[in-house]
């Protein structure tokens, strides 16, 4: 049984419009794709005084050369990882026997088996594959980083040691990343587009189904099969909470059961198609009619949404934003969200703005062709319930753009 529900006369243009022609393969040119995303690292490299990187995080990996292969799995081994130096050829090591998921790649030079040095996989033969490893390395370094300088994003504390011992420095290629990642091309907001149509059909479903009885595992599930079935990769969180769970906020889906009239709360930190986020919050009621404090809360937090996403514009400084931004009253503030807006690409990136008392990075300025989110949640310390809302925009010229459509409650 379905409860009857307020229409919000949004709602009704969002649905034709997902109906429309979606963005289809086809229309995406990853040849331009993946040169202009590797030609950022490069010119990164460069601006950094180094002549190459070796990158193991799968979401880096991604953005340099478009090759995935188990990306979770990836994230806690150490057992698939890439060279590129700035001249010479790039070189995919791959896990064991998947050399062939990468062969239509252009921009792979070379694709050789990766020598891996982790327990899980040697146990106590692990120290002598971490010597070849090294011996690997000094091959390259020999050949085409001949500063003896390389720039690492993800390594353990054996490894950094044994190249120290050989003259080789380790420099942090996160920043190097990061910033590569920054400016998004015509083709890289194409593929984002894409999977935040595939996260808001599911929202769509996660709305309607949402009813009295259910689990919130229930109805989390209903984003994860959506994202699957239209080609997505992952759900990097599973931050959805009801009722009394919503407050504080950061709590994790569970076997709760939702009941009628209470505030279900979700952030969807989905990696669809193509390998990009689609990292939209909204709030609903089960039932779908909202009590005054439950109107109240959500009010102030889409008077906090669009406060903070008129002021931003292109050359804005994180500072001068900080300084401007709304001002979440004090009896909100010990519930406050980590950010007020951070980077969105193939997931959450740089920046991140962060509260006035929290710190942050203030050195920055937002700058045209970047993506982010615009966020908010709204709890009172020591109240019943708490909303969460968060869109994503596109920085223009002269403001933002918003990208994510599923429209907001009307209350």
């Amino acid at each position: 049984m379905k409860f009857s529900r307020k229409i919000n006369p949004e709602y009704k243009t969002f649905t034709n419009f997902l109906s429309k022609k979606r963005i289809r393969e086809d229309e995406i040119n990853f040849e331009k794709l993946r040169s202009y995303r590797l030609d950022r690292v490069k010119k990164e490299l460069i601006k950094n005084n180094l002549e190459a990187c070796i990158l193991f995080d799968p979401v880096n990996v991604r953005y340099a050369l478009d090759t995935v292969n188990m990306s979770v799995f990836n994230m806690h081994n150490l057992s698939r990882y890439c060279f590129i130096p700035v001249d010479g050829p790039t070189i995919l090591y791959e896990y064991f026997n998947c050399e062939k998921l990468s062969e239509h790649l252009n921009l792979i030079d070379e694709i050789r088996p990766a020598i891996t040095w982790d327990y899980f996989a040697h146990g106590d033969q692990a120290s002598l594959q971490l010597k070849k490893w090294i011996t690997e390395i000094k091959d390259l370094s020999n050949k085409f980083f001949k500063s003896k300088k390389i720039a690492i994003d993800v390594l353990n504390g054996p490894a950094v040691t044994e190249l120290n011992k050989c003259g080789i420095e380790v420099v942090d290629a996160k920043s190097i990343l990061e910033q590569a990642r920054v400016i998004k091309s015509s083709e890289e907001l194409k593929c984002m587009r894409a999977a935040i149509e595939v996260a808001e059909i599911g929202v769509s479903k996660m709305r309607e189904e949402l009813k009295a009885g259910m689990t919130e595992d229930e109805l989390w599930s209903i984003l994860h099969k959506t994202n699957i079935e239209n080609c997505g990769e992952w759900i990097e969180c599973r931050i959805l909470s009801s009722g009394e769970r919503t407050n504080p906020w950061m709590q994790e889906s569970s076997n709760k059961i939702i009941q009628q009239g209470e505030i279900v709360s979700f952030d969807t930190d989905m990696v669809g198609p193509y390998g990009y986020c689609a990292d939209i919050s909204r709030t609903f009621v089960c039932g779908n009619d909202f009590n005054n404090n439950q109107k109240e809360l959500y009010s102030m937090s889409l008077e906090q949404i669009n406060h903070n996403s008129n002021l931003i514009k292109a050359d804005m400084s994180f500072e001068e934003f900080t300084e401007k931004s709304w001002k979440l009253p004090e009896e909100y503030y010990g519930n406050r969200y980590s950010v007020m807006v951070h980077g969105i690409g193939l997931c959450d990136e740089w920046p991140s703005i962060r509260y006035p008392t929290d710190g942050g990075d203030k050195s920055g300025r937002f700058l045209k062709n970047m993506t982010i989110t615009v966020e908010s949640y709204i709890g009172k310390v020591g109240g019943k319930e708490g909303v969460k809302l968060e869109q994503q925009y596109l920085v223009g010229e002269n403001g933002l753009e918003l990208m994510s459509h599923h429209p907001l409650e009307d209350i």
